[in-house]
């Protein structure tokens, strides 16, 4: 479940020492999304939309009013409590935000080397997630050798390694043509088919139109028809897709890995 409850969010206005904050970046947003549902964040460019995404995968803490992903109360949540819940949640960025110095494989294990998975477990969950994102010819390569539509599949594939149980994308298919854009919502499909809530920001409306499903839609930081926007609904999941053509199919997510290892210093 991820709650928003009379949401507020301001940044510095004068740098993170100076004491002063600019104007809301968020304004009284309210919504409630279920588990397992699939949802478009929808707006024109400033309207708040990164802003909403990085509450949602805890980058953030509201100004006022209250945040709640996968149980956790952000805004009363102590640090320790955090780093647990982050790592149940996946990311996806316009700029895939890959090391350049790691290759296609290192990039995807990264998080579940950080999780402390021990080496000979991970190395088959990386090859399977790279086969599943069609990658798995390009695991030694880095990201300066593979096009932009790769990266982004490696960005996929780093963000679901672990299955997390909330995944959010951030204008993903910005950077991507037509058809890559199109085989990248299905692997989001697929992670939603799965049981993965996932929250998709874009502006492209060509691509909400192809897959249709419940959106939020804001408006210079508000949520604009907020009882319902474009049909929030826990019974609109990844069932009332548009089927995918031919050339977007993907197959099937491989088995879920075993989950990270316990961290000691969090308790």
């Amino acid at each position: 479940m991820v709650r928003f409850e009379a949401v507020g969010l301001r940044y510095p206005g004068g740098g993170p020492h100076t004491g002063s904050w600019g104007p809301e970046a968020l304004v009284d947003v309210t919504f409630a999304l279920p588990p397992g549902s699939f949802t478009w964040l929808l707006g024109p460019s400033g309207a708040g939309k990164s802003s909403v995404l990085r509450l949602m995968h805890l980058a953030l803490r509201p100004t006022r009013g209250e945040v709640e992903v996968l149980g956790l109360r952000s805004s009363r949540a102590a640090r320790a409590a955090l780093a647990p819940v982050r790592r149940r949640i996946g990311v996806v960025f316009q700029d895939f935000r890959l090391l350049p110095y790691l290759s296609a494989f290192d990039n995807v294990a990264l998080p579940l080397r950080l999780a402390g998975r021990p080496e000979a477990s991970l190395r088959a969950d990386v090859n399977e997630i790279l086969k599943w994102v069609g990658l798995d010819g390009k695991a030694g390569s880095l990201p300066p050798e593979l096009s932009g539509g790769e990266q982004q599949r490696v960005a996929i594939a780093r963000a679901v390694v672990h299955r997390p149980a909330l995944l959010v994308a951030d204008e993903p298919t910005g950077n991507l043509d037509n058809r890559q854009a199109r085989r990248l919502l299905a692997l989001l499909r697929e992670m939603n088919r799965l049981g993965a809530t996932v929250v998709v920001a874009t502006h492209d409306e060509d691509l909400v139109a192809r897959f249709p499903a419940p959106a939020l839609v804001l408006r210079d930081g508000r949520l604009h028809d907020p009882d319902g926007a474009r049909g929030i609904d826990a019974d609109l999941t990844v069932d009332r897709f548009a089927a995918p053509e031919e050339e977007d199919a993907v197959p099937e997510a491989p088995s879920p890995p075993p989950p990270p290892r316990r961290d000691p210093d969090l308790g």
